[in-house]
């Protein structure tokens, strides 16, 4: 294990993506929809409540698939790839999503989806710059913005407790 150390005083451990094989979950670590039914009800409230989006149902499930793609959550790819394919979307354009600045295949408005997407899910890394904000308001109206915003932080929310309690998918 290599360390980084955050001050003079600590350190801080941390595994590299090369070593987590070693340690990848095969069952979930806690039961959070037993444990907290209240909040795990609210999420699911909102989740279907982005079913009333004014997002076309297939750029939503792009999003949920590049999130998911960015937030290494396994159970969330498996699960919205089959629902994009489910919906008609090519396996071509899937394959491509982590390329899509690269793939001639995606239009304007789903390259501004994505854009945001990938800005909102690594937020850390450099904020949300007005150029950015720009590009994507281009693309959509206030509802439509507010409606990605919305699908961006629930799917967020999701990978969360999907890679924090180590969910896998079905083989």
């Amino acid at each position: 294990m290599n360390y980084i150390p955050t001050n003079k005083v600590s350190v801080i451990p941390v595994i590299h993506r090369a070593t987590l094989k070693d340690i990848t979950m095969t069952a979930p670590r806690v039961n959070y929809a037993h444990v907290a039914p209240h909040t795990y009800k609210a999420l699911l409230g909102l989740e279907k409540a982005m079913g009333e989006s004014s997002l076309e149902k297939s750029l939503h499930e792009l999003i949920k698939i590049r999130a998911s793609q960015l937030n290494a959550c396994a159970y969330c790819i498996d699960k919205h790839t089959s629902d994009a394919i489910a919906l008609g979307e090519t396996q071509r354009r899937i394959f491509a999503l982590s390329a899509w600045h690269e793939a001639p295949f995606f239009t304007d408005r789903e390259r501004a989806a994505l854009l945001w997407t990938e800005t909102l899910t690594l937020l850390a890394d450099k904020g949300a710059p007005e150029a950015i904000y720009t590009v994507v308001a281009e693309q959509f109206d206030d509802r439509e913005l507010t409606d990605l915003t919305f699908a961006i932080a629930t799917i967020n929310a999701w990978n969360r407790f999907g890679v924090g309690f180590g969910m896998q998918p079905a083989e």
